[in-house]
């Protein structure tokens, strides 16, 4: 397989008449066969192509939006309340928050093969991996945007007699909301991305066909993944993009606009 391999990679010999040869060469068809029957390569446009395997596009959209909704729900639910938590434990707050982005450092691959010792190999060591990589955006945005909350704003609720929490729940996080959001895209994006080399450890996805293909030196299936991938990732940061646009309260949305 390394020699044929060989001849269609390097030497560029069609793949057809590789097949001939190798088919010839174990004395599975005989010459005759071969003349009467030759190999002859699809010619569909890549467009078809994509047409074609539409059902397991959909299946495998579907179970790569299953991996980022799940680890980008899991990262919010851990990352928003700790970054919250570490407004009212400052001196805590960078010390805990540069753990969260040393896992940003671990190679994506190196990552998922981690997980495989731990949790084995399938859909949920691929969730475990992704929500890892989406805690330090949101963790990071939200910390940030919640202590640096408009000063005057803040002075205001302490002069009425607000409590820090209540300051914090109805100052601070509302004004920090676009911001919140905002690493919340970043982690969505991360995921995206990071989830097409799940595939490696068994958890499907749009990083299947890729996988495949890269094995098979097959460009149309590998970009049957890896364009859906693409377009998905710009689908996913839209829908947020709206949802920071609706988080933000009113007069910040007039005063950016008459920026």
């Amino acid at each position: 397989m390394r020699a044929l391999n060989a001849r269609v990679e390097v030497q560029k010999e069609p793949i057809a008449r590789v097949a001939a040869d190798a088919l010839r060469a174990l004395g599975l068809v005989g010459t005759a066969a071969l003349h009467a029957a030759p190999v002859r390569a699809e010619a569909t446009s890549f467009w078809s192509y994509l047409w074609q395997r539409r059902a397991a596009l959909r299946a495998e959209t579907e179970r790569h939006l299953a991996l980022v909704a799940l680890s980008l729900l899991a990262g919010i639910v851990v990352a928003v309340p700790l970054a919250l938590l570490l407004e009212r434990a400052r001196r805590a707050a960078e010390p805990v928050i540069r753990v969260t982005a040393l896992l940003e450092t671990i190679p994506s691959i190196a990552l998922l093969a981690f997980m495989i010792p731990l949790f084995g190999v399938g859909f949920w060591p691929a969730v475990v991996a992704l929500w890892l990589y989406s805690l330090y955006p949101i963790a990071r945005n939200t910390y940030t945007a919640v202590r640096d909350a408009d000063p005057s704003a803040v002075h205001a609720a302490r002069a009425l007699g607000m409590t820090p929490l209540q300051v914090l729940r109805y100052v601070r996080t509302p004004l920090a909301a676009p911001s919140i959001l905002a690493g919340i895209r970043t982690a969505a994006v991360i995921d995206v991305g990071t989830a097409t080399l799940a595939a490696f450890i068994g958890a499907g996805g749009l990083g299947e066909p890729i996988a495949t293909g890269l094995a098979l030196a097959d460009t149309r299936l590998i970009l049957s993944g890896a364009l859906p991938a693409a377009l998905l990732a710009l689908l996913v940061d839209g829908a947020l993009a709206l949802v920071e646009r609706w988080t933000t309260p009113a007069p910040l949305r007039r005063a950016a606009a008459g920026r």
